[in-house]
């Protein structure tokens, strides 16, 4: 209905009424989303243990902690081998060129009494020339530990990974079961809402209980378009472009059964004599479709404003007449004149034409 056919507070009526039903809508779309987002909490979150073969995996990552914490002291242990050797092999180097320093004394002097001394020098070199080698073995052996639990790691995480991918696989499936799941539970209870606000839109729309109506409406949609269709399973796209589909054809397939019906049913009211046609007619249907400028029988376009068209040149339904008492020229639909207020003596819209009191007959 257009505003121009309503009164001052009626429209501002309509307005608060329209402010509850989306304050009405607002608390049911809070509710509903509540309730779906507490959906996904039936379904028991997985983990990838929870697929995994165990007997043959926790052996494996048992073997890969032992060799992180056996690499880890090797790799201790032989930081302390290192500075050990280099101490060993500054303190070789430092014995060496003392040693060479006496030597070359001792060939100058040519003492035989410093033979003894020579022998001593000597195992003292190969004293510390015997620990330099010990140090070096021990970091070796080090080496040789840290390479040995790297490598047992490393095998032992090649073939816990063929596991986890098994696994992984396996969860991948199963999460892909349990969003299908969810979104059953979402559709079960979406789609009730949908054919309930479908059902209210048809049927209620126009009650008088209409603000209560109109905000279930769009609640309704509110929760397919955000609380179901973004969970759509996609598979490729095919899903959404399926549904997207299936809901244009049912949606045309009502607006072109709508307009059939509509083309029907103005050709059969066109078909009717035009005081019939202005008595189904409501007052307020027939001020909001001359506010603009369409005939109020076929809704087709007509030019009001000339002064020459009294009649739809459409459907010949009677769009003004003449005052019976100032003879003024108005709208057939009015229920008074407007230039004297006289009560319009023909049925305009929505109106039975006033009663004929007969006068009493005398005897």
């Amino acid at each position: 209905m257009s505003s121009k056919s309503l009164r001052l507070s009626e429209k501002w009526f309509r307005r608060g009424l329209w402010v509850v039903a989306l304050v009405f809508a607002s608390f049911l779309v809070g509710l509903g989303s509540t309730v779906v987002g507490d959906l996904p909490r039936v379904e028991r979150t997985l983990t990838l243990d929870d697929f995994i073969d165990r007997p043959a995996a926790e052996p494996l990552r048992r073997t890969i902690q032992a060799g992180q914490r056996t690499e880890q002291e090797s790799t201790r242990e032989r930081e302390q081998a290192e500075l050990a050797l280099v101490a060993a092999q500054q303190a070789s180097r430092a014995a060496r060129e003392t040693f060479g320093n006496w030597l070359a004394t001792r060939r100058v002097t040519a003492q035989p009494d410093q033979d003894s001394e020579l022998i001593a020098r000597t195992k003292a070199l190969d004293a510390l020339k015997a620990k330099e080698d010990e140090a070096q073995r021990a970091v070796g052996t080090q080496r040789q530990i840290a390479l040995d639990a790297r490598q047992a790691r490393q095998a032992a995480q090649e073939k816990l990974a063929g596991l986890e991918e098994m696994a992984r696989s396996a969860l991948e499936a199963e999460n892909r079961r349990v969003e299908l799941r969810v979104f059953a539970y979402r559709l079960t209870l979406t789609l009730p809402l949908l054919v309930i606000a479908g059902w209210l839109f048809a049927k209620k729309r126009k009650s008088t209980w209409w603000p209560f109506v109109w905000g279930f409406i769009f609640f309704a949609l509110f929760a397919f378009f955000v609380e179901l269709v973004p969970y759509l399973p996609s598979y490729g796209g095919y899903v959404r472009y399926a549904v997207g589909i299936v809901l244009t054809v049912l949606v045309g397939r009502y607006a072109i059964i709508a307009l059939n019906r509509y083309l029907v049913r103005q050709k059969l009211a066109e078909a009717q004599p035009d005081m019939v046609r202005r008595n189904e007619l409501s007052y307020d249907t027939a001020l909001a479709r001359l506010a603009k400028s369409v005939c109020p029988g076929c809704e087709r376009p007509v030019d009001l404003k000339s002064t020459e068209i009294d009649f739809c040149p459409h459907c010949g339904i009677g769009l003004f007449d003449h005052c019976r008492v100032c003879k003024a020229r108005k709208s057939a639909f009015s229920r008074f004149c407007h230039a004297c207020g006289t009560v319009a003596t023909a049925p305009v819209a929505g109106n039975a034409p006033p009663l004929q009191v007969q006068p009493a007959s005398t005897t």
